[in-house]
């Protein structure tokens, strides 16, 4: 087996097994099968990846591999660690919270206001994909490779960090797709932790892109264009 075959099967393997891990979170947590709401959340995330891993496994190589590594413990900087664990487990909070939300009744989702959820997230996945085309340097990770230059063109033309934006939506579409009203609380405090980080990555390619101290003069807004 040579050795794009072997993250390929890496990339698969990965996917197969938080797919599978999402199921047990969400339907575990609802204890029961008879929702919907779930099951329709689950099968749009999973169409998502599912896509961008099969699209980027043929064309960006690269890209995929530097996703793989991800999380705490893959950060190379103590803040980054610090950070990504607080988001971390502000993500699950959301998503064990919503589920809880629907379980027990405490707030009331109209299917339309679920639908909505979904097709945020949809769009997130649009807006991610877009930025991997545009980016191969998008790492789940905050650090430099070797060759990594300025991008500013396509979404980044527009804010400079496109791929948060998309996060963005999702994580407000998360909480509406489970079924929850009290879930966009800790999806909040997530936007607040996914703008810690963005914080402390600007200071650090600052120090250490060429170029993007300028980079920073041209394009004003981060997240938001017109806002922030």
């Amino acid at each position: 087996m040579n050795a794009m075959d072997q993250l390929e099967r890496k990339a698969w393997l990965s996917v197969g097994r938080f797919m599978a891990a999402l199921a047990v979170m969400i339907f575990g947590a609802a204890w029961s099968v008879a929702y919907w709401q779930g099951w329709l959340f689950w099968l749009v995330l999973g169409a998502g990846i599912v896509f961008v891993t099969a699209y980027f496994l043929r064309h960006d190589r690269a890209l995929v591999e530097r996703r793989m590594r991800a999380g705490p413990t893959a950060e190379v900087r103590r803040q980054q660690k610090l950070i990504q664990t607080v988001v971390t487990a502000l993500l699950l909070v959301t998503l064990f919270g919503s589920i809880l939300d629907h379980r027990y009744g405490w707030s009331s989702v109209p299917a339309e206001a679920v639908i909505g959820g979904n097709v945020l997230i949809a769009m997130s996945f649009v807006i991610i994909f877009v930025v991997f085309r545009e980016n191969s340097f998008a790492a789940a990770i905050v650090d430099i490779k070797e060759g990594q230059r300025v991008v500013d063109t396509g979404p980044y033309a527009l804010v400079r960090h496109p791929m948060y934006s998309g996060a963005l939506l999702m994580f407000a579409g998360t909480p509406l797709a489970l079924g929850s009203l009290w879930g966009l609380l800790p999806a909040a405090l997530l936007t607040a932790g996914l703008v810690w980080r963005l914080i402390d990555e600007e200071r650090y390619l600052v120090e250490h892109l060429p170029g993007y101290a300028e980079y920073r003069t041209r394009v004003r807004y981060r997240l938001l264009p017109g806002l922030w």
